[in-house]
């Protein structure tokens, strides 16, 4: 059942929302006339009417039981913000040229995760076209958008969606959305949007009046959990549903990522993951083109993206969080929180090699035993990175890694993902060093709700990185610090990492070894004294072994790679990086002895 208002032409509009307990609903219409128009009520809780003299840009309410009037909980734009009326959109509008557009394939996809309020100086959707080229010209082809569901004022990080249809107000909404998706598919970029269906943004969140969309059977970080296998959940699994499915038809969009997931909930016989892949699958299938659903989640469950038809979710791909947990605590030495779980070298190998660190084995910070094994999956199912939305901006200071290691070692970070196995997601700035921080920010207009968050941030902070002074998430200068520093794209070493990242996107594509995300041929290995990680991944054509040294000293060690004439790539000790000067040979002939710089890596190829 499609929700909200759907404009016909020719001054007639169709509204339908599921409230099925209320006993009287109406369209109130404020703009450009003040003039209500009741709704009739289907059998399954629908109130439907459609109406005449309704153009595009009229700004209506529901009026419930003939007195409180809320914003529509499917409202496709809300100019005036979370608390204002909402606005009928024609969805037919917009002129677009990607006719031949056919989608990157999941296993090709370099990610490059932004938020549309700090990646440019603006700040909007249009201002992030023009930045493009670069993009491409780097070897990105897929962009992951933070939240866009409208949020109360005009910065946030997107996950206080109250309006999970409406394209937010201060962005641009719905019609500069649509030119962006455009540009990028005539750039070759396909687009994934972040979606939350774990909960509801706390301001501006009306959804209660209307049903049943919570339950007080689970509890969430955000309180009560979404209703899926409840009382009248057909309703609301039916929203959710047909949210996905909007975003793919109307706006273009190729892949959503499914925020964590692990706080949906749902004992039915069909889990609603199961059933929003199902209706996925079967739109991809009328519309010729591949459509993804990638979930996060830290539960280190397989059934997330094992196929329907052996009894998982079905689900295209998730994020394996151990990747980057194992990394960041041996390039940066922290273990406290969740990192201590990953305080030695030989997960990493274990990451790359297995995907999960843990695969029911006991975790010391859970203090159980966790997760499933992943090792019969192909690495396309899977994406990781070295730095996100969330390990940078849940820090207190917001420190990217550039801020918390060395040069040397933010090279080493770079080869290790981009020569992982796995579908690799880069934070916006990351390929060029980005110092600024990612701070959490937040412009909520109830103040009571602000003094929550500060609270809430404040206490959060008591186990993680205690260091420094406390960051305001409702200051503007909080949120104008995080805005990135394009220009030094260009400047000395910032250059050089941005080069390097380049070639080593260039080399994934053109070397078939690292091209196929095959994990059935690889072998990983760790000299865990020495910090140093061997791997070698082969196909019938061509074979690559690479060494990451995560000492801070230069080691001696025995190539873990079998006979022949073994080429050397890519060094990242080599001058051209900036780096000291490689003593590694240009040719060796495999299982000879060899000494690697500090914080570095080198790729061969026979």
């Amino acid at each position: 059942m499609k929700v909200g208002s759907n404009y016909l032409g020719k001054g007639r509009c169709e509204f339908t929302v599921w409230a099925p307990y209320l006993q009287e609903v109406a369209v109130q219409i404020i703009s450009p006339e003040d003039r209500l128009i009741p709704m009739v009520q289907d059998d399954r809780g629908y109130w439907k009417v459609t109406a005449e003299d309704v153009d595009p840009g009229t700004l209506y309410f529901y009026k419930l039981e003939g007195s409180l009037e809320r914003p529509d909980p499917a409202s496709h734009f809300q100019p005036e913000s979370v608390h204002g009326p909402s606005q009928v959109v024609d969805r037919n509008t917009m002129q677009w040229n990607d006719r031949e557009w056919s989608g990157i394939p999941l296993e090709e996809m370099i990610i490059y995760e932004l938020h549309v309020g700090t990646f440019t100086p603006a700040g909007t959707f249009d201002a992030i076209i023009p930045r493009l080229k670069e993009l491409q010209e780097l070897g990105v082809n897929a962009i992951e958008i933070m939240p866009i569901a409208q949020f109360p004022g005009n910065r946030n990080w997107g996950y206080d969606g109250a309006y999970l249809y409406a394209v937010q107000n201060s962005y641009g909404g719905p019609e500069a959305l649509k030119e962006l998706v455009n540009a990028c598919h005539q750039q070759g970029i396909a687009v994934i949007l972040d979606v939350v269906y774990n909960h509801f943004g706390p301001e501006g969140n009306y959804i209660g009046n209307f049903g049943p969309f919570y339950t007080a059977t689970y509890k969430t970080p955000w309180g009560n959990a979404i209703n899926y296998d409840d009382a009248r959940c057909d309703g609301v699994r039916n929203f959710f549903i047909e949210n996905a499915l909007y975003w793919f038809e109307d706006y273009h969009i190729d892949a959503l990522r499914l925020d964590a997931v692990h706080a949906i909930y749902d004992l039915g016989a069909k889990h609603i993951l199961y059933e929003l892949s199902e209706r996925v699958d079967a739109l991809s299938e009328q519309m010729g083109k591949k459509l993804y659903l990638i979930a996060e989640s830290d539960l280190n469950d397989v059934r997330t993206i094992r196929d329907r038809s052996l009894g998982g979710h079905g689900i295209h791909a998730q994020w394996s969080d151990d990747f980057h947990h194992t990394l960041h605590t041996l390039l940066t030495g922290e273990n406290i929180g969740y990192y201590k779980d990953f305080d030695k070298c030989e997960y990493l190998a274990t990451a790359i090699k297995e995907t999960f660190v843990y695969s029911w084995k006991f975790s010391p910070f859970r203090r159980r035993y966790h997760g499933s094994d992943a090792t019969d999956f192909t690495g396309h199912q899977f994406v990781v990175c070295i730095q996100n939305h969330d390990q940078v901006g849940n820090r207190m200071l917001g420190e990217r890694l550039s801020k918390l290691v060395s040069f040397e070692a933010l090279k080493l970070a770079a080869g290790t993902l981009l020569l992982s196995p796995n579908v690799p997601l880069l934070f916006m700035g990351e390929e060029y060093g980005e110092e600024a921080p990612f701070l959490y920010f937040v412009s909520h207009t109830d103040q009571a709700l602000v003094e929550a968050v500060r609270n809430g941030r404040k206490e959060e902070f008591k186990d993680f990185h205690l260091e420094g002074e406390f960051q305001d998430p409702f200051s503007y200068v909080t949120f104008f610090k995080s805005k990135l520093k394009w220009q030094k794209r260009q400047e000395g070493k910032h250059k050089v990492l941005l080069e390097l990242y380049q070639s080593l996107i260039q080399l994934r594509r053109t070397l078939t070894a690292l091209k196929k995300l095959d994990k059935q041929n690889l072998e990983a290995s760790c000299n865990e004294t020495d910090k140093l990680v061997q791997i070698r991944r082969w196909t019938d054509e061509s074979q690559v072994f690479y060494v990451l040294n995560f000492n801070d000293k230069e080691v001696s060690f025995k190539a873990a790679a079998n006979s022949g004439n073994w080429n050397k790539v890519l060094d990242s000790a080599d001058e051209k990086w900036m780096g000291t000067g490689s003593t590694l040979p240009e040719l060796f002939a495999g299982e000879e002895q060899l000494t690697i710089q500090p914080q570095s890596f080198a790729l061969f190829s026979l």
